[in-house]
Order: C-alpha cells, then structure tokens, then sequence
C-alpha cells in the first residue's frame, strides 16, 4: 500500500507541477498510466497532442500499434506500466530541453521507476534510448539488446531494453518488421532475468 500511496503522491505533484516552463503551455501534465507492479516499464520521449489533451500517455495511433503488440506477447496495456522521460507536450513537439528533461528526470522518472521496480526498462525511440545510454549509441545497432544501467538515485542496476518508436515504425513496412520482431523477444528477455535473479 505504502508503494500505491508514493507513486499516487508522484502522479499528483507531476499535475500540479510547475519546475519548467513545459508546464505553461500543456493542457494536461502525463504522469504514466499503468500497472504499479509490473515486470515492464515502457518509456517514451514525451507526450504529443493527443496525449496532452487526455492527460494519458500514448494514446493515439502509436497507443494503438502499441497495444496490438503486446497483445501478439499475450499481454495488454494494465499489464505494464507506460511513461516519459518527460511529463508535459514540448511546444510544436520539439525535443526536449537539457534542464526540462533533468527536472522531470530527477523529480519524477527516476523515483517512479524506483518504486515500480521493473524487472525490464523498455526505451521506444532513439530520443528516450539516449536517456539512459551513452549518447554514441546508435538504435539501429542496439534495438532489441540488453543493457545495464546503474540509477543515479540508489545506485541499483536496472536492465534497459531499448526499441524502435511504435510511432516511426507506423509510416515504414521495415521498421515496422523489426519492432515487431525485437517485441516477441520481450518474453524470452524476461525469462532470462528472471532465472538470473531466481537461480535453480
């Protein structure tokens, strides 16, 4: 309950947030939606229009490629846990400032994904991927591989898994292939963690 009752407080600081200007121009801040225990969390760059007029993260047609494919997992969207390195629309959906992805970061990402405790951290798109890899990275190289990362707030390891954007993957057949492909190893991934964390 204490875990619900934190995340909850988090979710409610991020709508009433106010640390950077990204706050002037939303309709809604976009604090995550989800499953407060899941195995998963999937992080994206921020929300767009869509999303800023709901207050829920990927709702629009990417939401939808997003959903079929956990499905093709067996798994559906209150299964997992979906986020952004930052809670408020950027104007004209630019990428985000170096100060605005701190504050959210810093303020908000990092302490939700510690109190999750995912078993797996899944990055969509080469913007959220860089979040949390070096910045010579390239996602046509390192889509669909495991990483590890060590959190800057309690030090503890977190696997990141980064992927193609459902989004970008929409308007190219390839794209699409490869995200589809690097998704149904999803499964697999977690198995192995899980016999790491759990040997026989």
């Amino acid at each position: 309950m204490a875990k619900k009752e934190e995340l909850t407080k988090i979710e409610e600081a991020i709508k009433a947030c106010k640390l950077c200007p990204l706050a002037k121009g939303r309709t809604y801040a976009v604090p995550g939606a989800g499953n407060f225990d899941a195995d998963i969390v999937f992080i994206g760059e921020g929300p767009g229009a869509k999303e800023d007029k709901v207050g829920e993260p990927f709702v629009g047609a990417a939401g939808k490629f997003l959903a079929e494919m956990l499905a093709e997992i067996k798994m559906k969207r209150e299964d997992v846990f979906i986020t952004n390195v930052v809670k408020c629309r950027p104007p004209n959906n630019r990428d985000p400032l170096p100060d605005e992805v701190q504050t959210c970061t810093t303020n908000y990402l990092w302490k939700q994904l510690e109190l999750i405790d995912p078993k797996i951290i899944i990055t969509l798109g080469r913007h959220a991927m860089y979040r949390f890899l070096p910045q010579d990275r390239r996602i046509s190289q390192d889509h669909g591989k495991l990483f590890k990362l060590t959190s800057p707030k309690s030090g503890r390891h977190f696997d990141i898994f980064p992927l193609y954007h459902p989004a970008a993957a929409l308007y190219n057949g390839g794209m699409r292939e490869v995200l589809m492909e690097d998704f149904k190893k999803i499964p697999r991934v977690l198995k192995k963690l899980e016999l790491k964390q759990n040997p026989l």
